[in-house]
């Protein structure tokens, strides 16, 4: 005899349902809204259709935009993937410095965007920042505020510095889900490092990795708070990335129509990006 469904479990989703519906479709819904759609003001919609994308596709200064935001995209994944399995394969596996390492690495992510960019501001001044000021002492010329390059270096440093311990922490918690009978058997077979981290560590850490590296593309492709505060978009255009485009766009020009078609498309470039890293990775874990 079947046992009867019960389906009431559902209306405890409904809560969800409508937290997601009033924070996430209705605003997505108003960006279209506005991306179709011209306004003079006193609540007065124009028809638009699609001449606001059409706009921001051809608008060189979006393209410009786009190009520093997949240069320093691929720059900090780069550096950090890398470097966050390095730091993870040399952190100890157990006892007191373990816990202080985890400690440690988690510090950076604690603190709020906003106060990274304020903290990489003052170090990075030539007058009383630490990092500035020593650079200067030694006759290297440093001064993010009027040097293209080393407003650059600047941000990628900062980003590596505030998010490297995000890829380790993952990164370290797929090393410690590895049984000691793979370990054990590696030394049996005389393996080497190399060995054992290729064919025994990476493939343990596709999961996480997979999950590193979207995390990070998103975030850095989205970065918006720690460029403003430490260079305003600066010098010049230099680190102006897409998101410090958009809010000029839509904060200080007042353009809801372009700023609304342009935050679509950033939405849909992500979203593809997104899912291309996710099938590559994907089918290079199949292989491994």
């Amino acid at each position: 005899m079947d046992k009867p469904v019960n389906n009431r479990a559902w209306f405890l989703v409904l809560p969800v349902l409508a937290l997601v519906a009033f924070s996430a479709i209705l605003p997505l819904m108003t960006v279209v809204n506005y991306s179709l759609q011209d306004t003079f003001g006193n609540n007065q919609f124009f028809w638009a259709g699609l001449e606001w994308f059409e706009e921001v596709i051809h608008s060189d200064r979006i393209r410009a935009a786009l190009g520093r935001q997949i240069i320093f995209s691929a720059t900090i994944l780069a550096i950090e993937i890398p470097l966050g399995i390095f730091i993870a394969l040399n952190m100890p596996k157990k006892g007191v410095w373990a816990s202080f390492c985890l400690v440690v690495m988690a510090l950076p992510l604690l603190i709020p965007w906003n106060v990274v960019g304020t903290i990489w501001q003052v170090f990075g001044r030539v007058d009383i920042g630490l990092l500035g000021y020593t650079l200067t002492k030694l006759g290297v010329s440093y001064n993010y505020v009027n040097d293209p390059v080393a407003a650059w270096i600047t941000i990628i440093v900062m980003d590596v510095w505030h998010w490297t311990s995000l890829v380790a922490l993952l990164c370290y918690a797929g090393l410690q889900s590895i049984p000691d009978a793979y370990y054990q058997a590696a030394r049996i077979d005389q393996a080497s490092r190399w060995k054992v981290f290729r064919y025994i560590e990476l493939p343990k850490m596709q999961g996480v990795l997979l999950i590193a590296v979207l995390l990070r593309f998103m975030d850095s492709f989205m970065i918006y708070t720690e460029p403003f505060v430490l260079t305003g978009g600066g010098p010049g255009n230099a680190t102006t990335f897409l998101s410090i485009d958009l809010v000029k766009m839509a904060v200080g020009q007042f353009d809801l129509g372009p700023a609304a078609a342009f935050s679509l498309i950033y939405f849909l470039v992500i979203l593809l990006i997104s899912f291309v890293f996710y099938t590559v990775m994907t089918k290079e874990g199949e292989a491994l």
